[in-house]
């Protein structure tokens, strides 16, 4: 009995997974990503006209530039919009009535916007084999879908904590940019103009380093030096990989911890 439930709720999972990606699907993510695509190209192309010199290496640092920050805004809306939009049609507690665990739901939907999120990082790196050894782009590729997958977790939980579109883009958005930043403000706080003696300037340093220990280091995913220099090995997917998935299992326990205190 207990290995059919298992295998019930298996099933139950599964099937959420699959209408969360089909709806991904029916609300024009493919058009989405498709023209983002074409517009990438489009302006790298017009790049390459007005540049003097190194005009591949221009064209791969703003594809790669463009490409990734389209990816994360289009994965984190169709993850917060479709979450909205089940929140409204009360679809969120038709679900939960039924005979399945809260754990059951929520890693349906983590593993539906995740197959979402990792598709669009195989679409996004497909251009840049227009001007990247496929090697490199290989490498950006897994690396922007790592990144993408915690952005899907990140978004899943914001919605599932704050419930309203417009605050869950913004922690999303401030979690995003702080991640990918705080390599750059812990090197500003040590640069030679700074008096590190200040107490107060030793304080910052402290509470931006604490800031730090606990964020995703995004700034070593997806590189544009891989794009430019064709630098990426496969041991730079190590400490990614490793990042990944530490933070995906505390978003995750994070998502679920707030699930299941839900009173509904």
């Amino acid at each position: 009995m207990q290995n059919l439930s298992a295998l019930t709720h298996f099933d139950q999972v599964r099937a959420i997974a699959h209408y969360t990606l089909l709806e991904a699907r029916r609300n024009h993510l493919l058009w989405i990503v498709v023209l983002t695509i074409f517009a990438a190209v489009g302006l790298a192309g017009f790049l390459a006209q007005v540049a003097i010199t190194e005009t591949q290496q221009i064209q791969a640092a703003f594809l790669g530039a463009f490409l990734r920050w389209a990816a994360v805004f289009i994965v984190s809306l169709t993850v917060i919009t479709g979450m909205v939009r089940e929140f409204n049609d009360k679809g969120f507690e038709l679900v939960l009535s039924l005979p399945l665990p809260r754990a059951g739901y929520f890693f349906g939907k983590l593993l539906g916007y995740a197959a979402v999120a990792l598709l669009v990082a195989i679409s996004m790196s497909l251009p840049l084999l227009l001007v990247v050894p496929l090697d490199q782009a290989a490498l950006w590729g897994v690396s922007l879908g790592c990144e993408l997958l915690l952005v899907c977790a990140l978004s899943l939980l914001c919605m599932l904590t704050l419930n309203q579109t417009l605050p869950a883009l913004a922690v999303v958005a401030a979690f995003y940019l702080l991640s990918r930043s705080i390599g750059a403000i812990q090197l500003m706080g040590q640069g030679p103009l700074v008096d590190v003696s200040s107490w107060s300037q030793q304080a910052v340093q402290l509470f931006v380093d604490a800031i730090a220990l606990v964020l995703p280091n995004l700034d070593r995913f997806t590189a544009t030096d891989w794009l430019v220099y064709h630098s990426g090995v496969p041991m730079s997917l190590a400490p990614i990989l490793g990042q990944s998935l530490i933070y995906l299992v505390l978003l995750g326990g994070a998502g679920l911890f707030d699930l299941y205190r839900k009173n509904l």
